[in-house]
């Protein structure tokens, strides 16, 4: 393609142009060829279009090795992502077909938009935070509420993993920046204030929109914890705590295999697997370590106690289970809380139903019977200890008898699980006082 000495070519913007016969109306030469190809190299003899056309060649991963040459290549590589071209070109929108016609075999649309993250972090490396996130903001299905079908629907995971490789190694302040800029765009935090005031399940739609986006968006694809951990902390730290329980159930509690809503009555109705409290467990872990520092020991505890009665107090067994997945410290942080606030009865249920998991969920028993052995430790006094262990005993003795007269009074349809549950109690119990036994035998003198 040449240009007439009467046509205008569109030409990069570039040093200080020298027209001549043979080359004007394309890109302006430079004063020498050294020059040229310094900033331009031999695209600087091309027109405008021609270079775009070249573009549309290259793979998104070879225009961003592209963008490396020279701050110049980049600058109009950000012009062509801008224009319509580019943005069809680059901006891929079939986030509900697995396979893409016309894209190469083994490609997918989540490798696209890491590849475009890398392209994006390395031209608008000179640019305001704001400025560098823009250019994909226009895409429907990047928005929180822009999808019919989110649910089945790719674009939060792909906007997820571009973000995560354009900020990656980016410092704590850009990051803040980098969440406001979405709070914002998204209208995050007035959707947020409906769900966590209005009645649980009563804006099931919305709940499900912000579960995605969050976890899709903003923390399911980071490799350190401390950056999952920064993520979920700007998410939660805006609200009062009982707004922080809220939420962090509805991002990470369990939801209906059918339709992905938030099953609130979940840890009221019966007791849950683990499945449905991994999630939680996880997140609550992830918040507890050295990592997570806004969050103290207290902070955390406080807010498991909170989730517990989300949205109304839940079964004892399913927080006993809670405080298993959530792993020694937590647990033990929890318990001990317990012991020194003069919380002994309430501390020997929490016991018993962890010995029932333990024999339900096939753990060893001889785990609570440590964690009996530490939290005995706490107390301040021979009388509160063995007051404690006065409820542990008889704790056991009432909810063994309350399952027996459950059980004798009869009634029960095919689904009911009381005889199941009476025989683990028993079988819990009885290993229970097995671990004890065995432990104060070998802490006896007098045994070999």
């Amino acid at each position: 393609m040449s240009c007439s000495a009467g046509s205008s070519c569109p030409s990069f913007p570039s040093h200080k142009p020298r027209r001549s016969r043979r080359s004007r109306g394309c890109w302006d030469t430079l004063d020498t060829d050294s020059q040229s190809l310094s900033a331009l190299g031999h695209f600087q003899t091309l027109p405008l279009e021609i270079f775009h056309m070249v573009l549309k060649y290259l793979s998104v991963k070879d225009i961003s090795t592209l963008s490396m040459v020279s701050k110049s290549l980049g600058q109009q590589l950000i012009h062509y992502i801008s224009t319509s071209a580019g943005t069809r070109r680059l901006l891929l929108q079939d986030f509900h077909n697995l396979e893409l016609p016309g894209r190469r075999e083994g490609a997918s649309i989540l490798e696209h938009y890491k590849s475009l993250g890398l392209l994006l972090k390395r031209c608008t490396l000179l640019l305001p935070t704001r400025d560098r996130l823009k250019f994909v903001h226009k895409v429907s299905c990047f928005k929180l509420s822009g999808c019919a079908s989110p649910l089945h629907c790719l674009g939060l995971k792909c906007y997820g993993v571009f973000l995560q490789i354009l900020t990656a190694g980016w410092d704590e302040l850009e990051c803040h920046r980098v969440f406001n800029f979405l709070w914002e765009l998204s209208s995050l935090a007035r959707k947020v204030q409906t769900v966590v005031s209005s009645r649980a399940g009563s804006a099931r739609k919305l709940e499900l929109r912000i579960r995605l986006y969050c976890r899709r968006v903003l923390l399911n694809h980071w490799i350190h914890r401390s950056d999952s951990a920064f993520w979920l902390t700007r998410i939660l730290k805006p609200w009062p705590i009982v707004n922080q329980a809220r939420l962090l159930y509805i991002i990470f509690g369990p939801v209906s295999s059918l339709d992905g809503h938030v099953v609130w009555q979940k840890m009221i109705e019966g007791p849950t697997d683990e499945s449905s409290l991994k999630g939680l467990a996880e997140a609550i872990k992830l918040l507890y370590d050295t990592e997570a520092r806004e969050w103290t020991a207290d902070d955390v505890i406080s807010l498991v106690d909170e989730l517990s009665v989300v949205p109304q107090e839940w079964l004892m067994e399913n927080n006993a289970r809670l405080l298993l997945l959530s792993g020694n410290n937590i647990c033990f942080t929890f318990l001990a809380s317990k012991a020194v606030n003069g919380r002994a009865v309430e501390l020997a249920r929490l016991m018993v139903f962890m010995a029932l998991v333990c024999e339900k969920d096939l753990y060893c028993m001889d785990w609570v019977v440590k964690m009996m052995q530490k939290v005995c430790r706490v107390f301040s006094t021979p009388w509160e200890r063995n007051n404690f262990l006065q409820c542990l005993e008889n704790t056991f003795a009432h909810m063994l008898m309350d399952m027996l007269q459950a059980v004798l009074a009869g009634g029960h349809d095919e689904e009911d699980n009381t005889f199941l549950n009476l025989f683990h109690l028993v079988n819990a119990q009885a290993n229970f006082h097995k671990e004890i036994l065995f432990l104060a035998m070998r802490s006896s003198p007098n045994t070999t």
